[in-house]
C-alpha cells in the first residue's frame, strides 16, 4: 500500500489541544498509526541523569495519531487529503501523491 503520509511532510493538526498548529512529521509508526510531528503534542518527561544526558524535566514530542492530523496544501497551507495518480507513460509510469484539494502534486 503506498503512503499517504511520509516523513518530513507539512500537517496541520485538525483535532486536539494543537488544533490549527502545523509541524513537520519527524517519525512515522505505521505499526501503531502514529507520527511524531516537530513542535506538536509536546509532554514533560521526568529523565534520569546518565553519563551522557542531563537529568531533570525535559519536553519532548509525543505521537499523536493519524486520523488527528492532514497533509497541508502545498498551495495554501490548508489541510487537504490525499490522492493518487499516474504520470507518464508506458516504463516511465510513475505514482504519485497528489493534494485533493488543488490538485497540485505533493512529490514528482
Amino acid at each position: 500500500m503506498a503512503a499517504r503520509l511520509k516523513k518530513g511532510d507539512k500537517v496541520v493538526i485538525i483535532a486536539g489541544r494543537d488544533k490549527g498548529r502545523t509541524g513537520e512529521i519527524i517519525e512515522m509508526r505505521r505499526d501503531e498509526d502514529r507520527a511524531l510531528v516537530r513542535g506538536i503534542n509536546m509532554v514533560k518527561r521526568h529523565q534520569r541523569q546518565t553519563a551522557t544526558a542531563e537529568g531533570g524535566i525535559i519536553s519532548k514530542e509525543a505521537p499523536i495519531h493519524l486520523s488527528n492530523i492532514a497533509l497541508a496544501d502545498p498551495k495554501d497551507g490548508k489541510p487537504t487529503r490525499v490522492g493518487f495518480k499516474f504520470v507518464g507513460s508506458g516504463d516511465e509510469r510513475k505514482k504519485v501523491r497528489v493534494a485533493k484539494r488543488s490538485g497540485v502534486e505533493i512529490d514528482g
